[in-house]
């Protein structure tokens, strides 16, 4: 992968737009704008990983590129207001992940070229046409590569724990990323003889709330969601499962470092400084780009990563 593609990318697709968007950065330098749902400190090892990978390119923000980043502190319903505020600022590349960032930037426009990170299969939620031709605006990586990610998840959890037959499922159903989190678990649990009880959150005020529900229906393990409100509240939630005495599986490798007892998945830095090697064609003109699934690597593909986000197990010391 060569510096110039990206520049291709973040540059050269914007030379194709009217000169009143180019307009809008007077120095020339191309503007990569972000929007997460995360909070600012949540995401800080998020950033330094797209900021590394920039600079693994010769990407230096301030110096040849500008970066806009906004951040919606674990609340959905600052997204739209959010997103406005970016779209406001005419970028050259908007990276909206996960789906709940998606959703936000969708709605304000169809030409800003737009990357995302999805954690559900894009084309069963209903977000692009296909893998090999998403159409429209966006495109971006699918990390975890199927669906049996939750229900592996589960097995780990239950060989973890012994004897376990009662687990509380923790989501927050308001946010997108975790609204299909519910079927997915429930789906997978009759298999591993596992009873779920789902359990909502909405926002940080609730978690107490959620520990007591989670202990009087008589949980013996915890399964908590990945969404963004969990990964911004990630310290507290590992904190207060080890209180009250609840092993519990997470998704990122970012939960089990906050103390959670194991997590299975991806580390999110990790896929964030990949975000500008995918870039693998001159622009975004055409409207038919694929989708990098994290179990493939299309040799084709506009999109693609030197390697798969590899998926790994952590436990974390402090409970181990």
């Amino acid at each position: 992968m060569q510096r110039r593609e990206f520049i291709t990318l973040v540059g050269g697709a914007a030379g194709a737009w009217p000169l009143a968007v180019r307009a809008q950065q007077p120095s020339g330098r191309p503007l990569i704008a972000l929007l997460s749902p995360l909070s600012a400190a949540t995401a800080t090892r998020n950033i330094a990983g797209l900021r590394n990978g920039l600079r693994d390119l010769g990407l230096v923000e301030g110096r040849n590129i500008f970066l806009a980043l906004r951040f919606a502190g674990g609340m959905a319903e600052r997204m739209p207001a959010l997103a406005r505020e970016l779209i406001d600022l005419k970028p050259d590349v908007l990276i909206a992940a996960p789906e709940s960032s998606l959703a936000a930037v969708r709605a304000l426009t169809t030409t800003v070229p737009i990357l995302t990170i999805w954690l559900r299969d894009p084309v069963l939620t209903g977000t692009v046409e296909s893998i090999a031709h998403p159409g429209q605006n966006v495109t971006g990586t699918w990390i975890a590569g199927d669906d049996g990610l939750v229900g592996k998840r589960l097995e780990l959890l239950k060989e973890a724990v012994p004897g376990v037959m009662r687990v509380a499922l923790f989501v927050n159903a308001a946010d997108l990323t975790d609204k299909t989190m519910i079927d997915l678990a429930t789906n997978a649990a009759p298999a591993l003889g596992l009873t779920l009880t789902v359990i909502q959150l909405r926002d940080a005020a609730g978690i107490e709330a959620a520990f007591a529900t989670a202990a009087r229906d008589g949980a013996q393990a915890l399964f908590v969601s990945q969404g963004p409100f969990f990964n911004t509240h990630r310290a507290e939630l590992a904190e207060r499962a080890q209180r009250a005495r609840l092993p519990a599986i997470y998704g990122f490798r970012e939960f089990a470092f906050a103390g959670g007892m194991m997590s299975y998945g991806p580390s999110l830095p990790a896929v964030y400084q990949s975000l500008p090697l995918w870039s693998r064609r001159s622009s975004l003109k055409a409207r038919s780009r694929a989708i990098c699934q994290s179990r493939c690597r299309p040799a084709s593909s506009w999109l693609s990563t030197s390697k798969p986000p590899t998926r790994s197990i952590s436990i974390s010391l402090k409970r181990s």
